[in-house]
């Protein structure tokens, strides 16, 4: 407000001075009048002179003046000096009527007051552009100035920079709010710095706790090798000693305890690796795990996926190619695992998985590859439509997961685990939840 009130003082000013300098000229400027004294005196010197001789020619160019000796009032060029309002008196040449003597001086008034309103009116154009100038300097160092600095400023916090602050200017119009925007920075840059000391923090809880977690781990480990050694002796004696009664079913139960042990102790391995990632990484950070694909046989897929028994009736409807394919075992069984724990979850249903190849298949560089694919599938009620386009972001969780446990990350780690592989994962309803793995054969 004080930018505006300024900028119409000034413009009442400058409107002031304008008129007072058009007022002070229109009193200078004389419009008409003559000095007939002044005449009458010029018209005793020229009739004096031509008394003393002095040619018509020399005393006209003397005094400025038209000598017309004539004595007729309708001579042509009396009359023609009378239509331009020339001055005319009588001349007198030795007391005796001789013609006329004229000044055209309104002619000479009219030039006069045409330059000097020519000169008023450069004068005028002057001071407005200079004033323009000084007001475009003004309305750029109090408006546009600032606008480019705010422009700038936001810029600068898109890209993250919050050390360097926004000037505050007396003369820019726009003080309260380049402040507020200025406190804005420094609360931002203080709420960014909380938020990296609890992200240090949450970290190194995390790391605290996979460290704690890894000791009974440890201890369950250790405690599946003394047992696994254990059953492995009493299986070897049973098979060593044909007198033993009940052999058959305690062969079998040794078997089923050694099975038993070997799951937890696998399971327990896989916790340890996991904890090892979450050593590294955080929640936030999982898409920097790396992924070690080497070549690895198909056939491992196949045994992992019966392996996961525990879940419920998994069906093989054929077996897998044996082949080579590019893979991460480790991330390949936890893709496996999910998916079918999924399943089992929120389906509660037969599982059914079938393997393909897929031949001839053009990557992005348009060469032809071959492909191994893994379908497994539920007999549940499948995904709900407005769910299924989004089961695979990172945190979304579906509406049939309100009573279940989870953090929405599975099948995000899953697309981005099989896409770092060199494959890929696809989903679908199709009476039943279906994912589709596919894994680039060597």
């Amino acid at each position: 407000m004080k930018s505006l009130k300024r900028i119409f003082i000034s413009f009442t000013i400058f409107m002031l001075l304008i008129l007072i300098l058009f007022y002070t000229l229109n009193r200078k400027t004389v419009y008409g009048k003559r000095d007939i004294v002044y005449y009458n005196d010029q018209l005793h010197k020229v009739s004096s002179d031509i008394e003393s001789g002095m040619s018509e020619a020399d005393v006209e160019d003397k005094y400025s003046c038209h000598i017309i000796f004539a004595k007729e009032i309708d001579d042509p060029e009396l009359s023609q000096l009378y239509a331009s309002g020339a001055l005319v008196l009588d001349l007198s040449v030795d007391g005796q009527y001789a013609g006329k003597v004229a000044w055209n001086d309104r002619e000479d008034n009219f030039d006069n007051t045409k330059h000097q309103i020519l000169k008023v009116a450069l004068a005028l154009w002057l001071a407005v552009l200079i004033c323009g100038y000084l007001l475009l300097l003004y309305m750029y160092t109090v408006f546009l100035k600032p606008i480019e600095e705010l422009k700038d400023f936001a810029t600068d916090i898109a890209k993250g920079d919050l050390d360097k602050p926004l000037p505050i200017r007396r003369t820019n119009m726009f003080g309260s709010f380049v402040e507020g925007f200025d406190l804005m920075r420094e609360q931002l840059k203080l709420s960014i710095d909380r938020e990296r000391t609890a992200e240090i923090a949450r970290k190194e809880l995390i790391q605290g706790l996979s460290h704690d977690i890894k000791t009974p781990l440890a201890v369950i480990n250790a405690t599946c090798d003394v047992l696994d050694l254990k059953y492995s002796r009493k299986l070897k004696e049973l098979s060593s000693d044909p007198s033993a009664t009940g052999k058959d079913s305690s062969i079998s139960e040794c078997n089923d305890t050694l099975d038993k042990v070997r799951t937890i102790s696998a399971k327990a391995d896989t916790v340890s690796s996991l904890l090892s990632d979450v050593m590294h990484a955080s929640l936030e950070d999982m898409e920097k795990i790396s992924i070690n694909v080497t070549e690895e046989s198909s056939v491992l897929i196949e045994e992992r996926i019966k392996s996961l028994s525990s879940f419920g009736n998994i069906i093989l409807e054929n077996h897998i190619h044996p082949c080579l394919v590019y893979m991460d075992r480790q991330r390949m069984e936890q893709v496996i695992d999910n998916i079918i724990g999924n399943s089992a979850k929120y389906a509660g249903t037969d599982i059914t998985v079938s393997f393909s190849v897929a031949d001839d298949i053009p990557n992005e560089s348009g060469k032809s590859e071959s492909f191994i694919k893994i379908r497994i599938r539920d007999n549940g009620p499948g995904v709900d439509k407005d769910d299924l386009p989004l089961i695979a972001e990172k945190y979304y969780r579906g509406k049939n997961s309100t009573d279940k446990s989870g953090y929405g990350l599975g099948m995000y780690l899953c697309k981005m685990y099989m896409n770092k592989q060199g494959g890929g994962m696809e989903y679908y309803n199709d009476n039943g939840f279906v994912v589709e793995l596919v894994l680039r054969k060597v």
